[in-house]
């Protein structure tokens, strides 16, 4: 017979309010996930590039579409989100940046960069 563990339970996610790091942090994760299956699109365009000129069309129509472009932003948003917190982990394996207040604004900074870059690159392209 099993007896009950009377032992305490850490805490997790239901227990503790997201704060902006824990939730950089898991969107950084989430942002890397996201670029491994952008990047299977990416391989899927350049095949049909070699395909020939109907595949190209077909995947440019895929592209061209709005829930296509959508796919794209947000790949492009994931792109510069993960590049912008990836520079801020650098500065913080330099050994810099470990004051709250440091951390609040690095995460505020990657976060407005990563939009900031983002609306720029579709202004230019």
């Amino acid at each position: 017979m099993k007896t009950a563990n009377k032992r305490p339970l850490s805490p997790h996610l239901q227990v503790y309010k997201p704060q902006l790091t824990s939730v950089l942090s898991i969107l950084h994760r989430v942002t890397g996930a996201a670029l491994a299956v952008g990047t299977l699109l990416v391989v899927y365009w350049l095949a049909a590039i070699a395909g020939g000129e109907e595949s190209f069309n077909t995947a440019n129509a895929l592209f061209g579409s709005w829930f296509g472009r959508l796919m794209l932003f947000g790949w492009s948003w994931a792109l510069f989100y993960h590049l912008a917190n990836g520079i801020r982990h650098l500065v913080w394996d330099a050994g810099f940046g470990f004051e709250l207040p440091t951390v609040y604004l690095g995460g505020k900074i990657t976060v407005a960069a990563s939009f900031v870059l983002t609306i720029l690159l579709w202004l230019v392209a």
